[in-house]
């Protein structure tokens, strides 16, 4: 667990739960970790689905209520300060519940919190409190209709930030370029460059290379392909560049995670 400002945030690797699992009131998670036939939901209203990696949760002022996770399941939950939410108008009551939702803007802020979390190496004050910002804003305007007007100038709005992470996703194993992302989101690439960042915290280029670790990771502990397939599957054919982008997000070698946690996640998808 670790405290920022303005929010807290909580990481998790854990096995197949055999038991009743909650998620607490007033938090977002993303799901690092697909998972099929799960069965989740608020008290009372549980529903069974497969949960695609990359998934978004929110929670309200309900818990979400697990009582079936077939595989083992790495989550990241953040706890964005009530205080920080009615200092933008809005609270924690006002956010409407999601569940397993496509929200870019989320995954990626969840991104800069996890490699936080597996690499050791904090992020300052500013940093902290500036991802924050982004996301409880976020959080506001798209769960709770709560507009942060002063919060949109240079900000791509949230349906084009989920199309162009659409496109990366699908993309991973080919070439991804500023240009054609750009084009996904019909501006120039200067423009979008910096919209992106203002939007996600992540540079586009940043943002690619997670999801591309994300999918070797998968693939790493969801099938026996080897480092050097792995790494040509999602596009970085120069092995022992891979091997550094590898470690720097997720503080690990490729070969090291397999032996750290050798027990499959999840369809590598």
């Amino acid at each position: 667990m670790c405290d920022w400002p303005g929010m807290r945030s909580e990481y998790n690797w854990l096995p197949p739960a055999g038991s009743v699992t909650r998620t607490k009131p007033h938090q977002v998670g993303v799901s690092f970790t697909a998972h099929r036939g799960a069965v989740f939901g608020l008290p009372g209203r549980s529903s069974t689905a497969d949960i695609r990696a990359g998934a978004v949760f929110v929670t309200g002022s309900e818990e979400i209520i697990w009582t079936e996770i077939g595989e083992t399941a790495e989550a990241l939950e953040i706890y964005p300060s009530d205080v920080l939410l009615r200092s933008m108008g809005g609270s924690g009551d006002a956010i409407a519940p999601a569940m397993a939702a496509d929200d870019a803007t989320v995954l990626a802020a969840a991104s800069i919190l996890r490699r936080a979390h597996l690499t050791g190496t904090p992020m300052s004050d500013m940093a902290a409190s500036t991802v924050a910002h982004r996301l409880a804003g976020h959080l506001l305007e798209r769960y709770a209709g709560i507009r942060q007007d002063r919060q949109r100038v240079g900000r791509l709005d949230a349906k084009t930030v989920d199309r162009v992470a659409e496109y990366v996703d699908a993309r991973l194993g080919g070439q991804l370029t500023l240009d054609a992302l750009a084009a996904v989101a019909a501006l120039s690439p200067y423009h979008f460059a910096r919209g992106f960042k203002a939007t996600t915290g992540m540079a586009p280029h940043q943002f690619v290379t997670a999801r591309r670790v994300d999918r070797a990771r998968a693939l790493l502990l969801g099938s026996s392909m080897s480092v050097a397939e792995i790494a040509h599957e999602v596009g970085l054919s120069n092995v022992r560049h891979f091997r550094q982008l590898f470690r720097r997000q997720l503080g690990v070698l490729p070969g090291e995670l397999r032996k750290i946690r050798p027990s499959p996640v999840g369809p590598a998808v």
